[in-house]
């Protein structure tokens, strides 16, 4: 998959389908599945450390994690990075210095969410030759004003300001747009009116392509489920069984089995005495 990739799937209408992901072991099997690329998202600030919000990822915090994905993905899939919080916004200089370390850590193209206040910094880095993905709709780092109002769009005027974004955010050069918990009508209209392709999450089906978080696609966490969510197994439960399977194997000595330990050459018999 390249950056290129993504105009023609959309022209042809086929679906572009991602994931995110934050970690070796989970890389390399969607190296193994039809996933055609993946977001390295600032939300790993809370499904990998256990923070609230997004507001607490860093570049520090997310360069390893852009670093462990790469290498289990290999050379030939496209990662995208999430651009922390206020990273694009105190200065040209600071947002080129995390992009350069995101970039060399393995990330193809760069995320930021909204566009008042982005229009100068995303020229600037598509400019550079840095392929940019937009983000309308809910955007979690701005919790702190929009608060739990996710759905943006359900009135005329934000669906106005929706689409005026969406095409501003392809003149300035973004390869696609993320969609986040945007009405169905609102999103299709918006994908049908920008050559870019646009990617949803409770955006609904008519958008260019889906996107979800690995770890909530999985059930891992039996507390989350937004509407937005289908789980397609439980993690949580399946996990969770597994380990105190374990457990119980453990206590009755069922495990280890033979099967499981490693065998002597020492000979059973008085002539043969271990020695340190």
């Amino acid at each position: 998959m390249k950056v290129n990739d993504f105009y023609k799937k959309k022209k042809n209408n086929s679906s572009i389908k991602m994931v995110t992901c934050y970690d070796y072991w989970t890389a390399k099997i969607i190296a193994h599945t039809e996933i055609d690329a993946v977001l390295i998202g600032d939300s790993l600030a809370t499904v990998m450390h256990g923070h609230p919000t997004t507001v607490f990822a860093n570049c520090k915090m997310m360069k390893p994690h852009i670093a462990a994905v790469r290498k289990g993905l290999g050379d030939e899939a496209f990662i995208i990075a999430d651009m922390p919080f206020l990273t694009y916004r105190k200065s040209t200089e600071e947002t080129m210095k995390v992009i350069d370390e995101f970039m060399k850590a393995g990330a193809n193209a760069i995320k930021l969410e909204g566009l008042a206040g982005n229009k100068e910094i995303i020229k600037h880095i598509v400019e550079s030759g840095i392929p940019v993905m937009g983000h309308l709709g809910f955007t979690p780092q701005s919790i702190n004003v929009v608060g739990n109002s996710y759905v943006k769009g359900r009135n005329e005027v934000e669906a106005k300001e929706l689409l005026l974004a969406s095409k501003l955010l392809e003149q300035l050069g973004c390869f696609s747009i993320v969609l986040e918990c945007v009405p169905s009508s609102v999103a299709q209209k918006i994908t049908q009116a920008i050559n870019i392709p646009t990617i949803g999450i409770g955006a609904g089906s008519e958008t260019s392509g889906q996107i979800l978080v690995l770890q909530d696609l999985i059930g891992a966490d039996s507390d989350f489920s937004p509407k937005f969510l289908k789980k397609y197994l439980d993690g949580f439960n399946l996990i969770k069984g597994a380990v105190n399977q374990y457990c119980l194997d453990v206590d009755s000595k069922e495990f280890p089995s033979s099967q499981h330990c490693y065998n002597s050459n020492i000979k059973n018999n008085a002539n043969n005495k271990i020695t340190s």
